[in-house]
């Protein structure tokens, strides 16, 4: 069976992480990966919660070396813990906090460390082996595992850091949490399989984002969102330079990207992937709107679906994106993406996506944060309202409407446009719909925000 090894750091001396300011070497790594490997309970299924990206990191190799599978769903809600208990009866936990698991049986992190041993060698890891499972929403609302196997994470992981430069002497801190597909591959495996040291920190606030980003040695990474870029920017103070930015998760303007460049004073690349893919292409979106595949892979299209393959994708997987391929042949490493098929917004004709919308509403000036909304019951048929949820402080219901007056046709304007103090996003940056919508639906029974029908 061909095996590829657990890190790639070419000496047991190599930095692989940054916590407490401190370097940790890679012997020091496989010590603690061997300790809590060998004090793991039984059960195959893990869901690891642990908050310090650090020990993330040990829990889920002490898993891969011990053969346990990691479960990575998009939410830790109790239903979620309930789903996750179908999946699997024999699930536990690993958490790193009092009172910091779920309602399962838990194993709490070991606080004390063990000195590194001699003679420690990197472990191989079969590729075939299934190390992590992710979960999507099915059509009946339950969640949908995609298993994803360590021969596949690699190869993706080494493919990203080809692409973005990242080498054994960057350092790489993370606003996105390591449970999230995009902070597993970008502030975990390519951290392990670029020799590159990640930074143990989960920073949410720009102050402490900033903070710990001073802590590392030059040169070193962000790997963010939108969201946390759209709050950093709006920071007076300096902000401490780096050598690179990485944004997921949610589309990135080209002009916020333009002024992260500039305050920064760093090139700032976007990655688009989805969680049965993994990452597919990515783009430096301040100079340029096309995005270009991964090493090795491509799109492909038939009368019915567009999908990728090749590179580090072990079967072609279709795309529920609305993706325009560029240049001639059947298979394309270069394309303009416009949003998700369920985005699509059709009002009497006219047709636009929620992706452009959010874009535009997100480009006034004094619009810190702003999300459209579809009616529940919208079809294809159906003349609804759209509704937008806006954080702008400084702007009035007026000012804003003759702003998205010049930006988008008029029978797009938002009926009820509401103005929020914040909206409840997520560690990713995302807004869950339901949340949104949860949202939407307490300020809407608010008299005063009462639209006749």
């Amino acid at each position: 069976m061909p095996t590829l090894p657990l890190i790639a750091h070419r000496s047991l001396d190599a930095i692989v992480a940054w916590r407490n300011r401190t370097p940790v070497s890679a012997r020091q790594f496989l010590a603690e990966v061997n300790q809590v490997a060998g004090q793991l309970p039984q059960g195959r299924h893990v869901l690891n919660l642990c908050s310090d990206r650090y020990r993330f990191a040990v829990a889920l190799a002490a898993c891969i070396v011990s053969g346990r599978v990691s479960l990575l769903p998009s939410t830790r809600t109790p239903e979620t813990v309930r789903q996750m208990q179908r999946v699997s009866p024999q699930v536990f936990c690993i958490t790193d906090q009092e009172n910091g698991g779920a309602d399962l049986p838990t194993f709490r992190y070991p606080e004390s460390t063990p000195p590194p041993a001699a003679g420690q060698t990197v472990p191989e890891i079969d590729c075939d082996q299934v190390i992590a499972e992710v979960f999507t929403s099915g059509s009946t609302g339950l969640p949908v595992p995609h298993a994803k196997r360590w021969g596949s994470l690699v190869r993706n992981a080494r493919a990203e850091a080809e692409r973005l430069g990242v080498h054994a002497a960057h350092a790489i801190l993370g606003t996105v949490p390591p449970q999230h597909m995009y902070g597993l591959e970008s502030t975990v495996l390519m951290p392990w399989h670029s020799g590159a040291a990640l930074h143990a920190g989960h920073p949410f606030y720009p102050a402490d984002i900033c903070a710990q980003l001073a802590e590392l040695p030059h040169p070193r990474m962000l790997v963010t969102t939108p969201f946390h870029l759209r709050a950093l920017l709006a920071e007076q103070t300096a902000l401490p330079a780096v050598e690179q930015l990485l944004s997921a998760t949610a589309p990135l303007s080209q002009d916020l990207a333009l002024k992260a460049e500039a305050r920064f004073g760093a090139p700032l690349h976007e990655i688009y992937g989805c969680t049965e893919a993994g990452q597919i292409a990515s783009r430096r979106t301040a100079t340029d709107l096309e995005w270009h595949t991964l090493p090795n892979v491509v799109l492909g299209r038939d009368a019915e679906h567009l999908w990728a393959e090749g590179g580090h994708i072990d079967a072609p997987t279709p795309l529920s994106d609305v993706i325009e391929p560029l240049g001639g042949g059947p298979k394309w490493t270069h394309f303009l993406l416009h949003g998700r098929h369920a985005d699509l917004v059709n009002i009497a004709g006219k047709r636009t996506s929620l992706a452009y919308l959010n874009h535009q509403l997100n480009a006034i000036p004094g619009v810190l944060d702003g999300i459209f909304l579809q009616p529940e019951a919208a079809h294809a048929a159906s003349v609804g309202r759209l509704t937008a949820l806006v954080v702008a402080p400084g702007l009035t219901p007026a000012a804003l409407t003759r702003a998205l007056r010049e930006r988008i046709d008029p029978i797009f304007l938002p009926r009820p446009l509401l103005f929020v103090d914040t909206l409840p996003r997520n560690a990713t940056g995302k807004l869950p719909d339901q949340m949104a919508r949860t949202l939407l639906a307490s300020l809407q029974a608010q008299p005063a925000n009462r639209v006749p029908s």
